[in-house]
């Protein structure tokens, strides 16, 4: 007999013995594996479902996180654009004031220059009339203040003063 005939009595102990191993296989192991397969199954599909949900929510989220971050930039954007609109105004106000400022000084200034001019004139003539009556004393060799004659050309100049200052 070789492998390729076999014992008859073997051959038929063999397939009942497979019968048999295959029918408790069958009744009893097959149905504990699919049972065991299937739990596996709509355990993994259950997951993957809440995990494709979980990512919807998670791409939910990210939108509305970019909206806010978009709406927070746009908001920035505005109140620097007011910020630098405002601080344009303050200086130009300030410098509006300055210049305002500046001009009530220079014309201060000038009024307070008009009138130390108009102040040393008046004691410059009056020093110019008392030397020229001390010179004129001197040369002569007599006192001249107080004298008629004196006050009178003094008057006199002065007059021409006022008319040619005129």
């Amino acid at each position: 007999m070789g492998p390729l005939e076999p014992n008859p009595v073997e051959f038929v102990i063999g397939l009942i013995c497979f019968f048999v191993l295959f029918g408790i296989l069958g009744r009893r192991v097959l149905p504990r594996i699919e049972r065991t397969l299937a739990e596996r199954e709509a355990a993994t599909g259950g997951r993957l479902a809440e995990a494709e949900r979980i990512r919807h929510e998670a791409l939910e989220l990210d939108e509305e996180r970019r909206a806010q971050l978009d709406a927070a930039r746009h908001e920035a954007a505005r109140i620097r654009q007011e910020a630098a609109e405002e601080g344009a105004a303050l200086v130009a106000a300030a410098r509006a004031q300055a210049l305002r400022e500046r001009e009530e000084l220079v014309v201060a200034a000038q009024v307070q220059l008009a009138a130390s001019r108009v102040i040393a004139e008046a004691e410059l003539r009056e020093d110019v009339v008392v030397s020229a009556v001390q010179l004129a004393g001197r040369v002569v060799g007599e006192p001249l203040a107080g004298l008629p004659r004196t006050e009178a050309a003094v008057a006199r100049f002065r007059a021409e003063r006022e008319a040619a200052a005129d």
